[in-house]
């Protein structure tokens, strides 16, 4: 039993009003003890090890709910052009030429910038997905991992196959780190017989599915135009919620549609760079939350974003909804929510998302003593409005750390960058 004292200022996102000024957090391998004010150590603790971070604030990892991490290939690669031309002209023919080793680098390139931007769990969709769960277990992070599945593409019951592969070999690897879902693109790109089938598999070997929803007018066009309905009615027609589903966008949604979300239980994982770097729209995130629906924050993929930092993706979620909703919306504790507590909520993950006893040992680190984190009004106000990636100082992960003072524990991450630079120009000269 290998025991850790943190000593810090501590937010667990337990509750508003929470807050540790002096704090102690007490691990035991890859859980929590207990968390409180300095001194809450029962006297039977004794710790291996004393982390003393009296000028970081401590909070839980947080969560991207939504992104393609192997993306990071094509980051800056194709910029300003609206969703489909840039699908289809650029993102599509440039990962048909990208190979299993491209991803599994892709992948670690990301989770390289996901861990040193302080998140610790990610929902994935993309292809080769047994090199990103390689690259996951070398990394220590946790991840939900998703094998893209365009239906109505010639490689779609392939890939289809290769989903079911990863369920079978993959969920709950890495002492649970590894949770895996099915991950039909859109309804735009699969059949409703597709998504049926998909549906039937998921219920059978008890995962979830994440799927993109109602992201650009085009999609609600081109859905009215075949079925006669919204896209979540007809997901809805199909039978396909009801289940765990993971809903990614979800911008242009009529009132009716909202109602379905909230009577099916549907997650939501919120893309505010995404969506407003492809025009795509402002997503009616307020309207969703008084509703109950659960939303979790996504950056999306980095050739949308084109990072992955999640605190300037809270930043843009609060600000995007005060532009168009007024300076009241979406306050600064519950962006964090959405990055915290409801990203777990979103993804099924019942044991990480706040700091508390019994919960995993996923933690973050953020160092406060610089300028623009004084004065100190408002943890969860500078948090949202002030932080950036470059100010996490620690990161850990069922309770080894990843980071440490900044620097990698996990991934050579220089080695790393030279290999998807040569390997990303490779494919762009090729093309």
């Amino acid at each position: 039993m290998f025991k850790i004292l943190i000593r810090a200022m501590v937010l667990p996102m337990t509750g508003p009003e929470d807050f540790y000024p002096e704090g102690e957090i007490g691990i035991e391998n890859d859980r929590i003890l207990f968390v409180g004010e300095k001194g809450s150590a029962p006297d039977s603790f004794i710790p291996d090890q004393i982390i003393d971070l009296p000028e970081d604030v401590v909070m839980p990892g947080l969560i991207n709910t939504h992104t393609h991490a192997a993306m990071t290939m094509l980051r800056s690669y194709a910029d300003d052009l609206p969703l489909m031309p840039w699908l289809q002209t650029k993102i599509w023919p440039f990962e048909d030429k990208m190979s299993d080793e491209d991803i599994y680098w892709g992948t670690l390139l990301a989770l390289g910038e996901m861990i040193q931007s302080g998140t610790t769990t990610m929902l994935d969709m993309y292809a080769s997905m047994d090199q990103v769960a390689k690259a996951v277990l070398e990394a220590g992070t946790r991840g939900v991992l998703s094998r893209g599945l365009i239906g109505n593409a010639p490689n779609g019951e392939r890939a289809f196959a290769e989903n079911i592969d990863l369920v079978k070999n993959y969920h709950g690897a890495g002492q649970g780190r590894i949770q895996v879902m099915f991950g039909p693109h859109a309804p735009y790109t699969c059949s409703g017989e597709f998504l049926q089938r998909v549906k039937q598999e998921a219920d059978r070997l008890g995962v979830g599915i994440h799927i993109h929803v109602a992201e650009t007018e085009d999609e609600i066009k081109t859905i009215k135009e075949q079925y006669g309905k919204t896209p979540v009615q007809w997901l809805e027609e199909l039978g396909l919620f009801g289940g765990h589903v993971v809903a990614a966008h979800c911008v242009h949604l009529t009132e009716e549609d909202q109602e379905i979300m909230a009577q099916n239980k549907v997650f939501i994982a919120h893309n505010p760079e995404s969506n407003m770097k492809l025009n795509s729209g402002t997503a009616p995130i307020p309207e969703l939350r008084s509703r109950g629906v659960v939303v979790g924050l996504g950056t999306d993929g980095t050739s949308s974003n084109n990072n992955l930092d999640m605190f300037g993706e809270m930043r843009s979620a609060a600000f995007q909804q005060k532009l168009v909703k007024g300076a009241t919306a979406l306050p600064a504790y519950e962006v964090l929510q959405m990055a915290t507590v409801d990203g777990a909520r979103t993804l099924g993950l019942h044991d990480v998302g706040v700091l508390a006893p019994g919960y995993k040992a996923d933690l973050i680190s953020i160092n406060f003593d610089q300028p623009h984190f004084y004065p100190r009004f408002s943890i969860p106000a500078h948090l949202v409005y002030v932080a950036h990636a470059g100010d996490v100082r620690t990161v850990m992960v069922d309770g080894k750390i990843l980071m440490q003072e900044r620097q990698l524990m996990t991934i050579d991450i220089k080695r790393v960058c030279r290999e998807v630079e040569k390997r990303a120009k490779g494919i762009a000269q090729g093309l």
